[in-house]
């Protein structure tokens, strides 16, 4: 009886890049209403200090699984886990289906976080583990371009069709229950890559325990990360608000599309970075993020919506060479048995960057208005940012460019001296 890793190895079941098509959807659907929090406030009426805080709710329920079960598909595999991020993602696209106010707003946002939470551990471990020999570093790209494209595809799908097709409230999540059925089909049939896998006697609290191979890049890159999530969150939370309000742009798949070159630039980011190498896409990664936040409050300033898109562009290449760079040395230094668990500690230092400062931007809003809030926001970012930056290029990360596994590298090694 063939194994599933075997299986996978000979192509007898599907890849890597079938995982990283699940990924992309489960994300996708945390996402979709980006553009529609106008049309909930015209709905439902509500401030725009509230639209960030139903945002950071989304964030809360990442972090809170992140905390709680972030290591758990370590225990019972990759395929169970994803199997119940899939479902919690069907479930708070119901929610914003028969959407009646605030509370199922609330209620959808929650569910899609703990979604989110739980597909950014086991399907970023996933992808990277059903690589076949010579085909990591290729899998390193899909799983954070899946990540960072499904987020930006995300908006640009609910922006078009609530611009140009019928029930905008309603049509964007029901197309996203298809994609989620297909998407469960996909993970039947992925293999298995967690050996032995059992259940965990109970679910506890996550201390951020980190295993001794990882201290020493951990910190540099989850605090870069924290620095590029925390732009994201200001396109994905604000951004429609300001093109709207301030822009005059009231065109839906505008405001989506312009979230989405956000995430365009990050995919792009993370592309460059397998090229140029972890020790320099770092804090080359920092400088470009700060080039794209200067970008950003120049737009704000100007009231221009080509620097604006130039900006997110420009921010989201920082934010994805930064973000690829900081993952790969992340999980590469992780041991194969605390990879899920390592992954997700990094993951919720960058889901922090999310929540907190895109609150504190909300909150600046009712005293100092969007344009204010965004300026205040974009100078700290770049502070830590240049501070993120300057570390890491005084410290780099103590990691090679090679990307394969320390096992897969060990065997080329053994290799070549028989040879």
């Amino acid at each position: 009886m063939i194994s599933d890793r075997e299986a996978a190895a000979t192509g007898r079941r599907p890849g890597y890049a079938v995982a990283a098509g699940v990924f992309a959807i489960g994300m996708a659907g945390t996402t979709l209403p980006t553009p529609l929090y106008g049309l909930y406030r015209q709905e439902i009426g509500f401030s725009e200090l509230m639209v960030t805080v139903v945002f950071a709710v989304y964030a809360l329920g990442v972090i809170t699984v992140l905390l709680l079960a972030g290591n758990v598909s370590d225990d019972v595999g990759r395929r169970p886990v994803l199997f119940c991020a899939l479902a919690l993602s069907a479930a708070s696209a119901l929610c914003f289906i028969f959407e009646g106010g605030l509370p199922l707003l609330f209620l959808g946002r929650v569910l899609s976080g703990f979604a989110a939470g739980l597909f950014s551990g086991a399907a970023t471990a996933a992808v990277l583990e059903l690589a076949k020999p010579g085909q990591e570093a290729h899998a390193g790209f899909a799983a954070t371009a899946a990540n960072m494209g499904g987020l930006g595809c995300g908006p640009l799908l609910s922006g078009l069709l609530a611009q140009y097709a019928p029930w905008p409230l309603i049509l964007p999540f029901a197309v996203h229950l298809v994609l989620v059925a297909v998407a469960a089909v996909a993970t039947w049939l992925l293999p298995e890559t967690v050996r032995d896998p059992h259940r965990p006697h109970r679910l506890r609290p996550q201390r951020l325990h980190l295993p001794p191979e990882v201290r020493g890049v951990f910190t540099p890159s989850a605090v870069a990360a924290f620095a590029g999530f925390a732009l994201l969150g200001l396109f994905t939370a604000v951004a429609p608000s300001f093109v709207g309000q301030t822009l005059g742009v009231t065109n839906l798949a505008v405001a989506g599309a312009i979230v989405f070159s956000v995430f365009l630039g990050s995919t792009a980011g993370q592309s460059l970075a397998g090229r140029i190498g972890v020790r320099k896409a770092l804090p080359g990664g920092c400088l470009v993020l700060v080039i794209g936040l200067a970008l950003v409050a120049t737009s704000l300033a100007v009231t221009s919506l080509p620097v604006l898109v130039l900006g997110a562009l420009c921010g989201g290449t920082g934010q994805g060479l930064a973000f690829r760079a900081g993952l790969t040395a992340v999980s590469r230094a992780a041991p194969a048995a605390h990879r899920g668990g390592t992954i997700s500690a990094f993951f919720l230092v960058a889901y922090f960057g999310i929540s907190l400062p895109v609150v504190g931007v909300g909150a600046l809003t009712m005293e100092l208005g969007l344009r204010g809030a965004g300026l205040t926001f974009a100078g700290c970012v770049i502070v830590l940012a240049v501070t993120v930056g300057l570390y890491v290029l005084r410290h780099p990360p103590a990691v090679d460019d090679d990307e394969r596994p320390v096992a897969a590298r060990q065997n080329q090694g053994r290799h070549n001296r028989q040879a």
